[in-house]
């Protein structure tokens, strides 16, 4: 019985672990895309693959029943944060390194907690801050390259799209807590969302589609499958079966991946400057989760306060 506990450990964390992997590709991955395609082509095409597949999973479990209001109106305005976050991150991409991207996208981490206290969640100790200094002096230094100058377009938007990617994180945790969603049908209903929005812009390129090769549909079918469906999918199961502490640990090499996807397939460089940013962001982010992590469990260890005032739900 114990060595079947500890087989099913081991096989979440792998899991927990491909997820991160998968996502730490996806930079490489949606960064080569854009030589061949638009960037809007891009996001359209990934989030129509998406849905027909999200759709078909739907479908195929028709005893869990239809979608709910909840889920068609909580899906439908994270659809349209989550396309938001695609953009910045797709056209950021474009214009600055693979490896740059994932590591600069990670500041998700340790800015999430901080909109998300907004919500009257409990304030965080100022180490937290350090830790997020840690993590801009990380972006600085990623964004100097070779040497310090004005930063690339790129880094810009990937820092535009890593706060605006901690807002819908936080949005999803508050969403999720009011209302009963299923991953699946909430996840299905993002995907229609944001092919409705890229359709538009996107209409014009269409012809570019029957263009390419068998190569360039490969990644976006990739892109699609692996990074958008099967990874929030093993992501939910995973944590499931898991820790908190223990998935968000795996989840969060996810920029480790980045770099060496970058570097080993996508023969991208680093220098002296931007390897210690690279050491800086990891070490910032992971600080910053431990902190934010350690001071949750401490607030949900505490007994309720008396108060003489009465308290609101």
């Amino acid at each position: 019985m114990q060595r079947k506990g500890v087989f099913h450990a081991r096989r979440t964390d792998a899991v927990l672990l491909l997820v991160a992997i998968v996502w730490g590709s996806s930079y490489l991955a949606a960064k080569t895309l854009t030589y061949a395609l638009p960037v809007l082509m891009v996001l359209f095409a990934r989030y129509a693959i998406s849905t027909i597949a999200c759709l078909a999973l739907v479908a195929a479990r028709r005893r869990n029943g239809g979608y709910t209001r909840d889920e068609v109106r909580v899906g439908s305005l994270l659809g349209v944060t989550q396309a938001a976050v695609l953009v910045l991150e797709t056209y950021g991409v474009a214009h600055t390194s693979a490896a740059n991207a994932g590591l600069i996208i990670s500041l998700t981490i340790v800015l999430t907690p901080l909109l998300d206290r907004t919500a009257g969640n409990g304030r965080l100790p100022p180490r937290f801050f350090a830790a997020t200094g840690v993590c801009l002096l990380a972006v600085t230094l990623l964004m100097s390259g070779s040497g310090f100058h004005t930063p690339r377009i790129g880094d810009l938007l990937m820092l535009a799209a890593a706060v605006v990617r901690a807002a819908h994180v936080a949005l999803v945790g508050r969403l999720t807590k009011r209302h009963v969603v299923r991953p699946l049908q909430l996840t299905a209903v993002q995907m229609v969302v944001g092919s409705v929005l890229f359709a538009v812009p996107a209409s014009s390129s269409l012809p570019r589609l029957t263009q390419v090769d068998a190569a360039v549909w490969g990644q976006l079918v990739y892109l699609a499958l692996f990074c958008s469906v099967f990874a929030f999918l093993a992501q939910t199961w995973a944590v499931q079966n898991s820790s908190a502490s223990r998935a968000s640990l795996l989840l969060g090499t996810e920029p480790v991946w980045a770099v060496a996807v970058g570097i080993g397939l996508g023969g991208e460089k680093f220098t002296i400057l931007a390897g210690l940013g690279a050491a800086l962001m990891v070490t910032g982010t992971y600080w910053g989760q431990s902190i934010e992590r350690t001071e949750r469990t401490t607030i949900r260890e505490e007994p309720p306060r008396r108060t003489t005032t009465p308290t609101s739900i």
